[in-house]
């Protein structure tokens, strides 16, 4: 599946892993995990902006959402 933009977050830069599903007979076909990102908008220099940013760094307050 194509994505239009990169799946990584605005703040930690954190992005998708790879790894394997792994079938019953143990056939590996390549997956991919994506981190939970989330649309918010955020304050940057003065002006409003929407991005997408992990859960950690939102649980964390790593950014200052826009009211």
């Amino acid at each position: 599946m194509l994505r239009p933009m990169a799946r990584v977050c605005h703040t930690c830069g954190k992005g998708p892993g790879f790894g394997n599903n792994r079938s019953h007979s143990m056939v590996a076909t390549r997956r991919r995990f994506d981190p939970n990102l989330q649309k918010v908008r955020i304050l940057e220099s003065g002006a409003k902006k929407r991005v997408l940013v992990c859960t950690r760094c939102l649980k964390a307050n790593k950014v200052v959402k826009a009211g």
